[in-house]
């Protein structure tokens, strides 16, 4: 991967204890999908472009199954990350991941959608600055680029499963600046593990093409989370090359997705 020095950014403080006990929600989300079906069947059908999808810390591919069951179902051709367990960035994570994508797009002859949770979500926005010619799109979940490393309550989570400083480690890449594609950040002001304002994408002169979307999802629930889900079937549907930002259609939608412009 490229290494730059990251650029300075304002510290979040991470979630609180009281955030944190509302993690326990997690397995609701999931069962909401049910009662949820007959709306999420009605997502835009894909065009069949290949999509990854990337895990959080200490998860591996089996957590996203249910999102990329769901992604697939709607049409598009869904691949996991296929390393295990997501330990950090370690010794070949990132230069395995890079040929993963590279050798998808090959195989397709198309470039293709990112999509990732939590730190594989700094993986997708990465991956994507390296390789842009190979990816359409990023999508994240949770993703903590914005802020420093105590922004989120996983940091010494990170090092323990990682064996490597979180502080040392974020000086090696600009996680704040947007990947020079299309770029969704799914964040919720209720996620317990990372400070919501750490996954928000500042507006970037070289790539006006992205977003934040809010919902409201625990951290350990949002890949699971039907709302989530939503909107990242909705950004996946695009048109290549035709990018339109997030719209909130009708006053169901505007109360599951609130105003971005709202304090």
């Amino acid at each position: 991967m490229a290494k730059k020095r990251a650029s300075k950014s304002d510290h979040h403080p991470a979630p609180n204890a009281w955030l944190m006990a509302l993690e326990l929600r997690a397995p609701w989300e999931l069962w909401s999908v049910l009662p949820s079906w007959p709306a999420l069947a009605k997502a835009p059908v894909g065009d069949g472009h290949p999509v990854i999808v990337f895990p959080g810390l200490s998860a591996s591919d089996g957590s996203t199954v249910p999102l990329r069951a769901y992604l697939n179902n709607l049409g598009y051709d869904i691949s996991g990350w296929n390393q295990g367990y997501n330990f950090g960035p370690r010794a070949g994570v990132l230069e395995t991941a890079k040929r993963q994508v590279q050798e998808t797009a090959e195989a397709s002859g198309e470039a293709v959608s990112l999509v990732g949770w939590s730190l594989g979500g700094v993986y997708a926005r990465e991956l994507a600055k390296e390789l842009p010619q190979h990816v359409r799109s990023v999508i994240t979940l949770g993703t903590p680029f914005a802020g420093s490393h105590k922004s989120t309550n996983a940091w010494r989570l990170y090092e323990l499963t990682s064996g490597r400083s979180i502080a040392q480690e974020v000086e090696n890449f600009d996680l704040p600046a947007a990947p020079p594609v299309p770029t969704t950040s799914i964040y919720s002001r209720t996620d317990g593990v990372v400070a919501w304002s750490a996954s928000l994408q500042a507006p970037c002169k070289n790539n006006p093409h992205t977003e934040n979307v809010e919902v409201f999802a625990s951290h350990i629930g949002l890949g699971l989370n039907p709302s989530a889900w939503w909107v990242v079937a909705d950004r996946l549907a695009q048109v290549h090359g035709a990018w339109k930002p997030f719209e909130r259609e009708g006053r169901l939608q505007q109360w599951v997705f609130p105003d971005p412009t709202r304090d």
